[in-house]
C-alpha cells in the first residue's frame, strides 16, 4: 500500500462555513474530519505575543500595533500547544520577523509530540531561528517559479511550494536532498490523488473533510 501524506488542514478547517479559519473551533474540525493536523498563521503584537491571525489587520486593528489585550479573540501560539501538542501535527507559519523569542518560549514550556514545522516565506525569519537553535524543524514556503531552487541555500527540512509549483522532479530532488515536501493549497479530490503519486510527505487543503475523506475512501479499498 502506497505510504499516504500527512494530511493537514490550512487555517484549520478553512472551507467551513460553520467556524472562523484561524481559531481553536477550525482547528478542532479538521482534527474532527480526520487530518493529522493543521497549518496556521502567527503574527507579532506591538508587546511580544505570538497570536494566530492571517492577514496584518484584524477586525480593523493592525495587529503589530495592539497589544494582545487590545486582539483578545485572537489565539496565542501557547494556547494552541497547549491544546493540541499531544494530538497533531501543527504547521507554524511565521507571516513576519521578530516571532523567534515568543516562538521559542512557547515551544519550550510545550512541545508538540506528534511533530512540527516553522515555516516561512521569510528566508530571515528561518535563518534566526537556526542561529538561535539548530535543532528546530523549518520548511520554506513559496509559490512562484524564480524561487523555485531557494530552498537548497536554506537551513530547511522541509520544502512548502503552492501546488502549482509541484513536479516530478522537483519532489525528487527534495528527497535526494534528505528533506520532506508539502504542498499547499490543495482542494480537488483529483489533485490530492495526483500528488499521493508524486510521493509528497504533506498536502495542505481548505478542504479538510473532503482531504481526509478522500484518503478513507482510498484505505479502505484497498484493505
Amino acid at each position: 500500500m502506497r505510504r499516504l501524506p500527512l494530511l493537514l488542514g490550512h487555517c484549520g478547517a478553512r472551507a467551513s462555513a460553520s467556524v472562523r479559519e484561524n481559531t481553536l473551533p477550525a482547528f478542532d474540525l479538521a482534527l474532527e474530519h480526520g487530518c493529522d493536523g493543521f497549518e496556521f498563521d502567527l503574527r507579532l503584537t506591538a508587546d511580544g505575543a505570538a497570536v494566530i491571525c492571517h492577514d496584518a489587520r484584524s477586525a480593523g486593528i493592525a495587529v503589530a500595533r495592539a497589544t494582545a489585550a487590545k486582539v483578545p479573540r485572537l489565539p496565542r501560539l501557547e494556547d494552541v500547544l497547549a491544546r493540541y501538542a499531544e494530538r497533531a501535527f501543527l504547521d507554524i507559519e511565521l507571516k513576519v520577523p521578530g516571532l523567534t523569542a515568543p516562538v521559542l518560549a512557547a515551544l519550550g514550556q510545550r512541545y508538540p509530540e506528534k511533530g512540527f514545522v516553522l515555516s516561512s516565506f521569510l528566508p530571515e525569519v528561518l535563518i534566526e531561528l537556526r542561529d538561535r537553535d539548530h535543532s528546530l524543524p523549518l520548511g520554506f514556503i513559496y509559490d512562484q517559479k524564480k524561487q523555485r531552487q531557494r530552498w537548497r541555500q536554506l537551513p530547511v527540512q522541509y520544502v512548502i511550494p503552492h501546488y502549482s509549483q509541484v513536479t516530478r522532479e522537483l519532489v525528487d530532488q527534495v528527497h535526494d536532498a534528505g528533506r520532506k515536501l508539502f504542498v499547499w493549497t490543495v482542494n480537488g479530490k483529483a489533485s490530492m490523488l495526483r500528488f499521493t503519486g508524486l510521493d509528497v510527505d504533506g498536502i495542505i487543503s481548505d478542504k479538510t473533510e473532503l482531504l481526509a475523506g478522500t484518503f478513507r475512501v482510498e484505505v479502505g479499498s484497498q484493505e
